[in-house]
């Protein structure tokens, strides 16, 4: 009795050693608490256990001896590498909210953040060290629209108080089941949906227009300024069973690239009368990517002839007519850069978005906490940077806040040590100065 328990002790606190490495991963915020409990509760009973085996058991019991003493060594490495794993964490945090003002406040304004404690995010504003929220259904459950828009107004309040302009109120709102402030917000059809069913060009316009200015309109009243969508993503039909999230052949406006670049003007100028700006997504266009980016690695492998012909004329067609963003996917292009999601790449984002499409408008990732970015070989430390010195303007961390204090720590470090581009940073500036001067205040 006495062998397998010390037996089932060591498989327990084996099991337990890989996510005393890790359980500070983006994908894990909702269980994190419980997780760091468990992580010091469990190592903590079988250091208990084993010792009392140890001191119980006769000197010739040499396999329990044996199974005793490799349990407590592994709950004590498990136990000290969780609790230095949290004090890590805490100690970057510490450094972040007590950074100097300054440079606190001009990284502050790439950043577009979501929250799971009010508070936290009052405090960020407080400092100016980020220049938007991320608001999504976890913000809204069991709210009114007055509820959110009293919210909002209080974040803008503080703004306001500080004479600084108005933060960045972003949310995913496409429509069908991305539609994060629903309920309370009318929850409308994807866009695909609509094209599916409306032959007649001029029916079709009139009912683009009319969804998405219901969509602006109520965006809008609760005070959010900035829509992650239109999704302009080509629809090749991939379907991946293992793909959770990104489903662009739900999501996709159409397969024709006209007809996409066509929707996706309307709704943008619908949403703009409103004062809601529009992103285009995800460049460079996940339709042909089988991966699901948030759980994996993903390469887009089609040429840049082929692209250009396609997958992109949407966002090319946008990027010259309307004051969208344009959202970066955590994709590979590998005819251009093997090695680096797009979001992060400077041969992408510097040489072709900036460089020879000679593109001036606001660049924003994807959400940096996706595996996509925090597994990648440079990781999302190095990514930021790289992505901010190519051009990026807006790094998005919306579904784990916690990791904002990471990248945020790595590029403070950074501008310390002369790594950011200033030139590029003050380009980047006069790009979104005028982005929110264009909103209604």
């Amino acid at each position: 009795m006495k062998i397998f328990l010390a037996a089932l002790n060591l498989l327990i606190v084996l099991a337990l050693l890989p996510l005393a490495w890790d359980w500070r991963a983006p994908f894990l915020p909702t269980v994190r608490h419980l997780l760091f409990m468990g992580l010091v509760a469990m190592p903590l009973l079988v250091i208990v256990i084993e010792f009392w085996l140890l001191r119980s058991s006769r000197p010739e019991h040499r396999a329990l001896r044996v199974l005793s003493a490799s349990g407590l060594l592994v709950a004590v490495v498990v136990l000290i590498t969780s609790i230095t794993l949290e004090g890590h964490f805490r100690w970057v945090r510490h450094q972040v909210l007590h950074a100097n003002p300054a440079a606190l406040e001009k990284l502050g304004r790439h950043f577009i953040v979501g929250y799971r404690d009010i508070g936290e995010l009052r405090r960020l504003i407080k400092l100016k060290a980020i220049s938007g929220v991320f608001v999504t259904s976890t913000n809204v459950n069991g709210k009114s629209p007055a509820d959110i828009q009293n919210v909002i107004r209080s974040f803008q309040n503080q703004r306001k108080e500080q004479l600084q302009p108005p933060l960045w109120i972003a949310t995913d709102q496409e429509g069908g089941s991305v539609s994060r402030l629903s309920p309370p917000l009318s929850r409308l059809p994807f866009l695909g949906d609509i094209v599916k069913r409306t032959s007649d060009v001029a029916l079709l316009e009139r009912n683009i227009r009319q969804y998405a200015g219901q969509q602006g309109q109520e965006l809008a009243e609760v005070g959010v300024n900035l829509n992650f969508a239109p999704v302009v993503d080509l629809n090749f039909n991939i379907i991946n069973p293992d793909d959770k999230y990104t489903r662009i052949f739900q999501r996709a406006i159409s397969n024709d690239p006209t007809t996409v670049a066509q929707v996706a003007a309307w709704y943008c100028e619908a949403l703009d009368e409103h004062g809601v700006r529009s992103t285009l997504k995800h460049f460079p266009g996940l339709g042909r990517v089988y991966e699901d980016t948030h759980l994996d690695h993903a390469d887009l492998t089609t040429s840049l002839e082929e692209l250009t012909r396609t997958d992109w004329m949407p966002f090319l067609h946008l990027m010259k007519k309307s004051r969208a963003f344009v959202m970066l996917g955590h994709a590979r292009l590998t005819a251009i850069d093997k090695e680096r999601p797009v979001s992060m790449s400077p041969k992408v984002i510097a040489g072709l978005i900036r460089g020879t499409w000679k593109h001036d408008g606001v660049l924003i990732t994807d959400n940096f906490s996706m595996l996509a970015v925090y597994r990648s070989k440079i990781g999302m430390d190095n990514g930021s940077i790289e992505a901010l010195n190519a051009g990026v303007d807006l790094i998005l961390i919306s579904y784990d806040p916690d990791q904002y204090y990471r990248v945020m720590y790595t590029l403070l470090q950074a501008d310390k040590e002369g790594k950011l581009d200033q030139d590029i940073l003050k380009q980047s500036d006069r790009r979104l100065e005028r982005a929110i001067r264009a909103l209604p205040h």
